[in-house]
């Protein structure tokens, strides 16, 4: 294979990791780091150690993979100083934090969280891994918070399994929901500014999930199902029904065409209607909040989608609508990290190697985020301000 990077270090690069504090015991180690970035950013169809080693001068295949899972460094350190650097470098108002998942497609049965299950990646069940992750996303950029990979009951309830996989012991089963509210904790903590959390229906559909964001006094726009459970007040007694036939129970004048964002084609637009009204809890609590309905637009193939929010009563549909469509920002990440950086092809077996890839994956990332925004900065256009920030070579839209 030819080489595609020298031995020395990119400058740009070398620049950017001078802003973090390094840790690591032996030598060896910031310079793997070095070399690992640099082979993730390199025009590799397949990026694993292997693959990057030979692309990239001066490591070795044993050194990229003793970074993922021998040296000793502290990757949540490092991802925690990167996140509050991009926290104050990278973000502007109206950020939100996005709540999602996203899966690996994996052969075999021996790499960490490995299983037959379902994922939105693959729409279909199949052999994968799935990981939670946070992103945050504002009008200027867009990064990723924090990840953490999902392991199935399967796998938690076998401890030699787990063993060899290296999963620490204080790692039990998990919902999808509780890792997203484990991670949200970990973007509070590290004070990543927001002013909403948004996720799909796979999330909005838990109210324990619902419960533990207005437990933590977040507002939110969350995706819920068809058949989500909400309370009407029709005369002296509450009625439970069906979201979608609540909503399409109401008279089409009521439903307006809202549009939210520039797309390659013009602006995205849908129609739109909120009721206010209430769900319940899951300790059987009437909880007050927007039921939003989105519906074909116009000339537009029909279909339907819904979500609940507890923002305030007197919140804009044009708000609600237009945080309700934030999360492609994390689907955009979650493709630009696989195409572009090979978040997908980790080869390693386990849950530190895991964790340390997908650490590596979001600096190198954010790396691009910080390039993107430094050269906005030294050049100034005129026009419509710039959407958020693609490490994408698609469209320059």
């Amino acid at each position: 294979m030819d080489i595609h990077a020298s031995p020395a270090p990119l400058p740009e690069l070398d620049a950017y990791l001078s802003g973090f504090t390094l840790r690591f015991r032996r030598f060896e180690g910031e310079q793997a780091l070095d070399r690992y970035l640099t082979g993730l950013l390199t025009d590799l169809a397949n990026k694993n150690c292997d693959t990057m080693a030979q692309a990239v001068g001066g490591t070795s295949e044993q050194c990229l993979q003793e970074l993922l899972t021998r040296m000793q460094w502290e990757e949540e350190d490092l991802n925690r100083q990167r996140v509050e650097r991009l926290c104050k470098e990278a973000t502007c108002d109206d950020g939100v934090l996005i709540l999602d998942d996203t899966g690996f497609a994996k052969q075999g049965t021996c790499s960490v969280g490995v299983s037959r299950q379902y994922s939105g990646t693959l729409g279909k069940v199949g052999n994968c891994q799935v990981a939670v992750d946070c992103c945050y996303s504002d009008a200027q950029s867009t990064f990723p918070v924090a990840v953490r990979l999902y392991l199935p009951e399967a796998w938690t309830s076998d401890r030699d399994r787990l063993e060899r996989a290296g999963v620490p012991e204080d790692i039990g089963f998990m919902t999808k929901p509780e890792i997203a509210l484990v991670l949200l904790d970990q973007a509070r903590a590290m004070d990543v500014p927001h002013r909403c959390v948004v996720s799909d229906a796979d999330y909005g559909k838990s109210p324990a999930f619902l419960d533990g964001l207005e437990d933590r006094k977040e507002a939110y726009v969350a995706g819920v199902p068809c058949d989500f459970p909400v309370v009407v007040c029709q005369g002296p007694t509450p009625v439970k029904v069906r979201a979608d036939r609540l909503l399409f129970q109401q008279p089409r004048r009521l439903w307006r065409t809202i549009r939210w964002r520039m797309g390659k084609k013009g602006w995205l637009r849908k129609k739109f209607l909120a009721l206010r009204c209430f769900r319940l809890s899951e300790d059987g609590r009437l909880v007050e909040g927007f039921l939003l309905g989105e519906r074909a637009a116009r000339g537009q193939a029909e279909e339907r989608k819904y979500y609940w929010s507890n923002l305030a009563a007197h919140t804009r549909l044009e708000t609600l609508a237009g945080y309700a469509h934030r999360r492609h920002a994390i689907e955009q990440f979650h493709e630009e990290a696989k195409g572009e950086l090979g978040w997908d092809q980790y080869q390693g077996r386990l849950w530190i190697g895991f964790h340390r890839h997908a650490v590596l994956v979001m600096l190198a990332y954010s790396f691009l985020v910080w390039q993107e925004l430094a050269q906005r900065k030294s050049k100034r256009v005129r026009g419509r301000p710039r959407q958020a920030f693609s490490p994408s070579t698609g469209s320059k839209a």
